[in-house]
């Protein structure tokens, strides 16, 4: 009877850690699954959160990548600010997010931003170095 009695409690003891470990097994599976399948919806986001994740995806294009216009704005949606000029056959098109606030005033300005530079709708330049480049292409085209 003593050994029903052990058994008992041996069953209980593994049931409770199999309980304890199916339940783990299956909150790490939906995390994986929400973090890998679920795209964040920047049009859902509150401005804090936008720049945060704004800042967080332009911090991972490189330049030497081909990083496309459109892969640009399905990622990070419409941008804060934008200018373009056509030079001839080039296209050249600054899109500005904004990644972090300096004053809380309701308004973005481009000091608010990271700049990214397209030339035929491909990435080629990030930060200042796209606003330096973009005034140079399109003050060099004005007579």
């Amino acid at each position: 009877m003593q050994w029903l009695t052990a058994l008992t409690h041996t069953q209980l003891r593994f049931g409770k850690f199999s309980g304890i470990m199916f339940g783990l097994v299956v909150y790490v599976l939906l995390t994986a699954a929400v973090l890998l399948w679920y795209q964040d919806d920047v049009e859902q986001m509150n401005w804090a959160d936008r720049e945060v994740f704004n800042h967080k995806i332009i911090s991972k294009y490189q330049l030497n990548d081909t990083v496309l216009q459109q892969q640009v704005l399905a990622r990070l949606g419409a941008p804060d600010i934008t200018f373009a000029q056509q030079q001839g056959k080039v296209l050249y098109q600054i899109l500005y997010y904004r990644t972090h606030r300096s004053k809380a005033d309701g308004i973005t300005t481009a000091d608010e931003c990271t700049a990214l530079l397209f030339k035929n709708r491909r990435l080629i330049a990030i930060g200042d170095a796209a606003t330096s480049q973009y005034q140079a292409a399109t003050t060099s085209a004005k007579p």
